[in-house]
């Protein structure tokens, strides 16, 4: 498989890259003479220079002697900037040869992992059990739109014309669509708005997940009708854009209410559309005047026509009810089976299409809180910043009265006061669904769960049951390892207990990957959060609760990307999934949910994992003490070396001084500021994950996603244990996961890229301390895993990387050029030129990150 896999890839994209490449260098894209044809002689003086031990400066001015002497600083300036969107177009194109390949190269057959596990439960005699489990079982993907991609919609278009081209071999077609691309910028000159971000990622919901979960749905409904069409969880899509406040401050309860109106007006266009294609084969003419009517009153909502007849949700199921009864009596059930498929769909995604999560930072709703107390005094005790926590708890329960968002000025306060409204507001026109998780982000513990509550009651909903899922989202060390204990004490409480029953005793909780890794190293972060869901689960189901788990991942593994199906497949009965739900974004989304064959593949996989923990029993699933003894020894290992080097006091200047990190804020790639908190400072607690893992790839040292890693392993081995640690990666799933995800990120680095800075007199030992573990932690990895290089057992995820490295090149050599010119404009006080060459490093961030597509 893995060689028939490699020889796929090889032909269908690597082959066909070097084909249309060479014709998109030819084609007249720039007034830079020879640009196209002097870039793969700039690759090769990069890949040549740096093996050499040459730094980028020397590398790029060698080559504009040998190829370009007459050229001056500006038309050098000029002349890289054409390299820099050359080489992102180039990109692009193996997006799409990708895309054009994905079936193949993945080996999709008509046999879904869905299928095949319908099929091994009946030979196993375990229909009835997964009947019982589709009943109630989910997977929930939340698009997010944190920006760790960079295309704008024009440029989205053109891959999605570009693969269907590609697919069909239309060569005269592609090489329009690349013209059309070279002349297209990848550049936007202003911030999106938050309510821009949320529309391009509407274009994924109407012309990818629609379909795609449709046809993923439907052929488990031929085996298990009842549980599927009754399922209206089974996939859903969740939506942060509008209402993610603690990932992006700009958002207003005015954006939440657009993107909510937009998120129905998307899903009615869609049901219009397909009812209109009904309608060609439903042409029967009592059938086809029901429909008819249907369609007519969605089309006038969407016009806004004046006096309409606004439609329901439960207009459109009485209609499909009648036309469903009319196919069986009268017309031999023809088509039947198109209008069951449509039936299901409005049952998925109701007028709400895409749940919109409303999130907060913990540290924002106790200041609001505390600003509702100070206007209204006797509404909490004077002394109650002195009481103890279950004090503290039972008086804010005990809190009554309402609260006018108007008559605060600080406009974070008051929005923070209507977000909580605002819920119900989308929860008329949109459904329940609409709208119906607030999530705090920094959750500490008990407390801030139940600030959230007494907020619900002031604002507006009073004694009445809250239809809210109220979700903490554990991030630090530390209030991982509380978690279990956070919530114990939660449950414990009566008029909590009381909320959870309107709840069906579900209790949703977040577990943050990108912030957790951030803050202890990737080791200790994924045991943290293993442990976390144990612990969590272990007094949920103490107390008669479904914990359902929201995973908070990012694309690269060091933000808990790679593989999604291994991360969840190593889960074990001590961990409960009933339901998958976890955060998509940036090229996770373009890649696992980009074409709808990827979208289909993936979700399918994620319900087969879930599915199998509940159904299967696998002993690499479950750890024993031995096993759990030796991951949590390693765990506190590679903490504290990451502890060790995120306290030394050149971990910060490094960060500002020789990476990317502060130009994020400059580039035009999303809405949200690139940190938290005010002042020009940069603190390391203020860092958001997005930048701070990014800077480290655009350095091409990954840090996040190994650092400490090798260290512990090493250690296990001069303490003898290295059997011990050989044993484990043989029979435990979850720790084979680890591995993997790690060795995605040791693949994408290149310490010759950086070696100058081993001789920086400020620097030189911290970038050796980076290497050393670099180094110690591929040997390891290696050793234990029984491979000769990393990835060696995923060959298409190895020449992918391998492809989009090479390609990248001249752009990573770029921007370390421009990153060594700043230092010395500045030196030299020479502010125009300063100007250029950091406008010349954010432009490089884009292609360095659309490239590390495969990270997901």
């Amino acid at each position: 498989m893995s060689n028939e896999t490699a020889r796929l890839f090889e032909e269908l994209v690597a082959l066909n890259y070097q084909l249309y490449s060479s014709l998109f260098l030819k084609l007249p894209l720039d007034a830079i003479e020879q640009t196209g044809t002097l870039l793969p002689l700039l690759s090769e003086a990069c890949e040549r220079g740096l093996s050499e031990g040459k730094n980028a400066k020397s590398i790029i001015g060698e080559f504009f002697e040998q190829h370009r002497e007459h050229f001056n600083e500006h038309e050098q300036i000029q002349f890289l900037f054409k390299i820099i969107q050359y080489v992102e177009r180039q990109v692009v194109l193996i997006d799409a040869l990708e895309d054009a390949a994905y079936s193949r190269i993945h080996q999709i057959d008509n046999k879904t992992s869905l299928i095949r596990l319908t099929e091994r439960a009946a030979d196993d005699g375990r229909t009835d059990k997964l009947a019982q489990l589709l009943k109630n079982f989910g997977v929930r993907v939340v698009l997010t739109a944190h920006p760790t991609q960079f295309y704008p919609g024009q440029v989205l278009a053109i891959i999605s014309d570009l693969t269907e081209a590609i697919s069909g071999a239309r060569t005269g077609e592609v090489r329009d669509l690349l013209q059309q691309l070279g002349n297209t910028p990848f550049f936007q000159k202003q911030k999106p708005s938050p309510y821009d971000e949320a529309v391009l990622l509407t274009w994924y919901l109407s012309n990818i997940f629609y379909q795609a979960i449709g046809e993923l749905v439907d052929p488990l409904a031929q085996r298990f009708p009842e549980q599927i069409n009754s399922n209206a969880e089974l996939v859903s899509i969740g939506f942060w854009p509008g209402g993610d406040r603690d990932g992006n401050p700009f958002v207003t309860t005015d954006t939440t209410l657009r993107v909510a109106a937009r998120l129905r007006q998307s899903i009615i266009q869609c049901y219009h559309n397909d009812i209109r294609q009904l309608k060609r084969r439903l042409s029967f003419r009592d059938v086809y005047e029901a429909l008819d009517k249907l369609e007519k009153q969605l089309r006038d909502e969407l016009s806004e026509k004046p006096g309409r007849e606004g439609v329901l949700l439960s207009d459109i199921h009485l209609v499909l009810d009648q036309v469903e009864r009319l196919l069986s009596e009268r017309y031999q059930s023809m088509y039947i089976d198109s209008l069951q498929s449509f039936r299901r769909k409005v049952t998925l995604f109701g007028f709400h299409f895409a749940s919109i999560d409303i999130r907060q930072d913990s540290r924002v709703i106790a200041r609001t809180l505390e600003s509702i107390v100070q206007q209204q005094p006797g509404l909490l005790p004077m002394d109650f910043n002195s009481l103890n926590e279950d004090q503290q708890i039972n008086a804010m329960l005990a809190c009554k009265g309402e609260v006018d968002a108007s008559r605060f000025d600080d406009p974070v306060i008051r929005d923070t006061i209507e977000s909580f409204s605002v819920i119900r507001r989308i929860q008329f026109t949109n459904g329940e669904r609409g709208a119906h998780r607030y999530i705090i982000s920094n959750c500490r513990g008990p407390v801030d769960v139940v600030r959230v509550l007494t907020l619900f009651r002031l604002c507006g909903w009073r004694d009445r049951p809250i239809n809210v899922d109220i979700v903490p989202l554990f991030e630090t060390i530390d209030d991982l390892q509380r978690a279990g204990e956070s919530m114990a004490r939660l449950y414990a409480n009566t008029q909590y207990q009381v909320h959870l029953s309107h709840r069906r005793q579900r209790q949703t909780v977040m577990l943050g990957f990108s912030d957790g890794t951030k803050d202890g190293g990737y080791l200790m972060a994924n045991w943290g959060i293993y442990t976390a869901k144990e612990d969590v689960t272990a007094v949920s189901r103490d107390q008669g609760v479904e914990v359902i788990f929201f995973d908070g991942r990012g694309g690269p593994p060091a933000r808990g990307g790679g593989d999604t199906y291994l991360f969840y497949a190593a889960h074990g009965r001590t961990i409960e999934s009933n339901q998958i739900q976890m955060t998509v974004q940036g090229q996770t989304i373009s890649s696992y949910y980009g074409i709808k064959d990827a979208a289909k593949h993936n979700l399918g996989q994620l319900l087969t994992a879930g599915l199998e923990n509940n159904l299967l029993d696998r002993v690499d699933r479950e750890l024993d003490d031995l096993q759990r003894n030796l991951i949590r020894d390693l765990a506190e290992r590679s903490y504290q070396k990451y502890e060790a080097f995120k306290n030394h006091k050149l971990f910060m200047p490094y960060l500002e001084e020789m990476s990317t990190l502060k130009y994020y804020a400059m580039a035009n790639i999303g809405s949200r500021p690139s940190k938290r908190g005010g002042g020009d400072a940069m603190k390391f607690e203020d860092l958001r994950a997005i930048p701070f893992v990014g800077a480290w790839s655009q350095l091409k040292q990954n840090v996040p996603g190994f650092y400490g890693l090798g260290s512990a392993l090493k250690a296990q081995e001069e303490l003898g244990r290295l059997d011990a640690c050989l044993e484990l990666y043989e029979h435990s799933r979850f720790f084979r996961a680890l591995i993997s995800n790690s060795m995605q990120s040791m693949s994408k680095t290149n310490f010759e890229l950086t070696r100058y800075m081993e001789n920086d007199p400020q620097f030189g030992e911290f970038w050796q301390d980076i290497y050393q573990e670099y180094l110690i932690s591929k040997e390891m990895v290696l050793k234990i895993s029984g491979q000769d290089q990393l990835l060696q057992d995923n060959p298409r995820s190895r020449m992918s990387i391998r492809l989009r490295e090479e390609v990248v090149l001249p752009l990573l050599t770029i921007q370390q050029y421009a990153l060594i010119r700043i230092r010395e404009c500045r030196e030299q006080d020479a502010a125009e030129q300063l100007a250029m060459y950091e406008k010349m490093v954010v432009r490089t961030l884009f292609g360095n990150i659309n490239a590390a597509r495969n990270s997901a």
